[in-house]
């Protein structure tokens, strides 16, 4: 089965908080790239509200659960009190859990299970309980599937952000080989329960490929910088449609 796409919709929401104008409206642009065949929506809501706010999670929820029911609803974020409680609230299908600071721009590292496991554990079974999917985002290090599962992940998020800023093909290559080693190490630990593959961070239309070639069980792909750098040229419906063609669908 192609890998599904995910559209993340931070970028459009830092664009529209530039002024004080509601415009470009989140709404609008979910709609445009759902109604062009994106399989499902992310947003990462930070404490500071710099680009998607928490009022927006709310605006999405009904728009999904009224007009795109069969559309998933990813929701990314650090798990403070205050980020569970928005989940709690919202109709999130998927929660990704980050391990975000406050301070960071985006994301740029997977989870130290040594340090925040026990954490995770007791998070991601609070998630599961209100019946969501908790995926974790993972470095490309071998031992970090079996880490997720023993956290209780139903799936892993691996940091795709190493290879998507190594524009030597020599460095792309060594990229590619450490997250088919996780992506390996992620196919021998999932036990009973199903364990997903889910990939993101500075995926374009130009690595896509070889990602997929390389890891071809990739269940979803969440893109949001690379793909509105291609809707300023080409417009939302039809980026989407070409990272649709891209995974095959």
């Amino acid at each position: 089965m192609p890998t599904k796409l995910s559209v993340n919709l931070n970028a459009v929401a830092f664009l529209r908080n530039r002024r004080t104008v509601p415009w470009p409206d989140l709404a609008t642009v979910a709609r445009a790239v759902l109604d062009a065949g994106a399989h499902g929506i992310t947003v990462h809501p930070r404490p500071d509200e710099r680009h998607i706010r928490f009022a927006d999670v709310a605006v999405l929820s009904e728009l999904m659960a009224a007009e795109y029911p069969e559309a998933e609803f990813n929701i990314e974020g650090y798990p403070s009190r205050q980020f569970l409680d928005l989940v709690a609230s919202s109709a999130a299908h998927q929660v990704t859990l980050v391990p975000d600071d406050p301070e960071q721009s985006t994301s740029d590292h997977g989870w130290d299970f040594a340090a925040h496991g026990e954490m995770l554990r007791g998070v991601t079974e609070e998630l599961r309980q209100g019946g969501r999917r908790v995926s974790l985002f993972l470095d490309a290090a071998p031992d970090a599937p079996a880490a997720a599962v023993r956290a209780g992940a139903d799936r892993i998020e691996l940091f795709t952000g190493p290879y998507g800023a190594a524009l030597a093909p020599d460095d792309a290559q060594r990229e590619i080989d450490r997250l088919v080693a996780a992506a390996d190490a992620a196919r021998s630990v999932g036990g009973e329960r199903p364990f997903g593959m889910n990939a993101g961070h500075d995926l374009t239309a130009e690595n896509l490929p070889a990602l997929c070639a390389a890891i071809p069980d990739l269940a979803e792909v969440s893109i949001g910088h690379g793909l509105t750098a291609d809707a300023l040229l080409l417009g939302f419906p039809a980026a989407v449609r070409r990272y649709l063609q891209v995974l095959g669908h």
